[in-house]
């Protein structure tokens, strides 16, 4: 069973703030940094569940192939 999960990301260059929210209608996560170090580790976090959320939807394509 897929989860339908939602990501929105918001970067304000004036303020130098980025907010990243998460939420699948049930539990909702936020996050926000001014902190440079710290956009550099959700750019790492972000290509992660990007690769993770393609090698998913490859596989269940693989398995309605089958």
């Amino acid at each position: 069973m897929l989860q339908q999960v939602r990501v929105v990301i918001k970067y304000r260059h004036c303020a130098g703030l980025l907010s990243m929210k998460v939420t699948d209608d049930v539990v909702c996560l936020q996050y926000k940094t001014d902190q440079a170090q710290d956009v550099k580790k959700f750019e790492k976090f972000q290509n992660q569940l990007m690769r993770l959320m393609v090698s998913r939807e490859s596989r269940s394509n693989l398995m309605e192939m089958e």
